[in-house]
């Protein structure tokens, strides 16, 4: 303050302004100067970077352009310095596989790091990180996680939200929220032993929450937390939503928790939650694995939003495929009454007699694309990827859309074409792009569980009901963009079959 006041004596305020401008404009070069070699980029304005440049509701696509222009890897800022963005499939197998250890980090985002810090598994870096994922995967595991013992609860499932379609007696309706529950519950009886009804409000108004958190976090207003953190933190605004229905949800975990703390029996550990409790005192002395409460919340946080969203969301899309492309939707109905009939419930046993839905599945994942930014990572050293050296700590983005949508890869990108994942002979085949789940030490950890649940949730909603936009009503395809890429909320009719 002092020399602030000794300035302003010496220097007219025009000139201290002048001075104060100058001053910031050289503090900003300098602080996002790129290094030699660095990936190209546009030109950028100082502060706000190329925020000018991006439409936050369609930033997938403006990527695709920006890497048309500047290649396939290339360089761009909005928050902070500048980061780096590979694209296509070929450049992201060379990164995140073949130099995989290079890129398991996370970035550190102003947002995020006032959300939940360095805690959990998807912010989480380092020895913490590596020791909660092979812990979560362990423990899953142990309780059904790709394997078939986990099959009757999917199923039991299935025909709840069946019965709850039913009562729907084939009005117009949207089905997301019974989508959503129906998925939720699977994740929620791994994490915390129990299963919701359709009809508990507070946990519809709690998954509402989620989606609502989730669209937030990839909006404007979050960015301009991520680049203006200290301004942000002080004023009002959308963003503030995302901190208080967050606490929300992390509330909601920290009472399951406690409930699981008061009659906690380590010879009968039931779930996720248990099993952690219990690994709490293994690892008493080493603080930095992450084995205690705070980080319990946020891990089973993570499970729980992570299980929830994803699945959900792609179900969401894949029935509004079926109303928008009803010659589909018949032909995978002629497959179940082929293969499984109406007898009986679809098993994942069925699934590799099944490969027109098979392939219906992987199309919906693959054209959906609801994660079409993929999670932002942290190079740990300096890499070269293609021509460019990624400097260590710098900020990698790796687009799923440009791997999806690689026209060196899909012979109709821009088109629903289950096709993409049939041979000639109408059998199943896999495809090297096919990557929804990302890739490398990053992978998304309930890749399995997503795949089995959409199967059978798939099959047996196609088993039961014909699917059809209300009279009068032409589907569209129009989508909203946050974390997640999903559909605008749209009514459908149930038939039952």
């Amino acid at each position: 303050m002092t020399l602030l006041l000794h300035l302003l004596e010496l220097f007219d305020i025009k000139s201290f302004l002048l001075f104060l401008s100058v001053f910031l404009l050289v503090f900003d070069y300098i602080k996002t100067k790129t290094p030699k070699n660095f990936p190209p980029g546009p030109w950028s304005l100082p502060f706000i970077g190329d925020l000018h440049h991006i439409d936050f509701s369609k930033v997938h696509l403006q990527f695709v352009k920006f890497a048309e222009k500047y290649g396939d890897v290339f360089s761009i800022r909005f928050f902070g310095p500048r980061i780096a963005v590979l694209s296509g499939h070929k450049l992201l197998r060379e990164a995140y596989v073949n130099q995989g250890e290079n890129f398991a980090d996370r970035p550190s985002l102003p947002i995020i790091a006032d959300i939940v810090g360095d805690k959990g598994l998807v912010a989480s870096s380092g020895y913490a990180w590596k020791q909660q994922r092979r812990f979560a995967l362990h423990t899953l595991r142990n309780f059904g996680l790709g394997k078939r013992s986990l099959e009757p609860s999917i199923l039991q499932e299935c025909r709840y939200l069946n019965e709850a379609l039913v009562n729907e007696q084939g009005k117009s309706f949207d089905a997301q929220w019974l989508i959503n529950n129906a998925v939720s519950n699977i994740i929620s009886v791994l994490v915390f032993g129990d299963r919701f009804e359709y009809t508990n409000d507070d946990f519809q108004s709690l998954l509402k929450d989620i989606n609502e958190v989730v669209f937030l976090e990839g909006g404007i207003w979050a960015q301009l937390y991520n680049m203006f953190p200290w301004v942000m933190r002080r004023v009002p605004g959308p963003h503030k939503k995302i901190f208080s229905k967050w606490n929300k949800v992390v509330a909601f975990v920290r009472n399951k928790i406690e409930d699981h703390q008061a009659n906690f029996d380590q010879s009968n550990p039931r779930d996720y939650i248990d099993c952690f409790l219990e690994e709490m005192e293994k690892w008493k002395d080493d603080e930095a694995s992450g084995f205690n409460l705070e980080n319990l919340c946020y891990c089973t946080l993570d499970l729980f939003v992570a299980g929830t969203e994803t699945t959900s969301t792609t179900l969401y899309w894949g029935l509004l495929y079926m109303i928008k492309y009803p010659e589909i939707q018949r032909k995978v109905q002629e497959e179940i009454d082929r293969v499984v009939g109406s007898s009986r419930q679809p098993s994942v046993a069925d699934r590799e007699n099944m490969p027109y839905i098979d392939a219906v599945i992987h199309e919906t994942q693959r054209f959906a694309n609801i994660l079409p930014l993929n999670v932002g990572r942290s190079a740990t050293n300096d890499t070269q990827v293609g021509d460019y050296i990624i400097p260590k700590g710098t900020m990698v983005v790796a687009p799923l859309t440009s791997v999806l949508f690689d026209e060196m890869e899909w012979e109709t990108p821009y088109t629903f074409n289950p096709g993409h994942f049939l041979d000639a002979e109408g059998k199943f085949r896999r495809r090297e792009a096919f990557l929804p789940f990302s890739m490398g030490k990053r992978v998304c950890l309930g890749e399995q569980l997503a795949r089995m649940e959409l199967f059978l949730f798939f099959t047996s909603l196609l088993q039961r009901f014909s699917f059809s936009a209300p009279d009068g009503v032409e589907p569209s395809l129009d989508y909203r963009l946050g974390a997640t890429l999903s559909p605008k909320p749209y009514q459908l009719c149930a038939i039952p079959r």
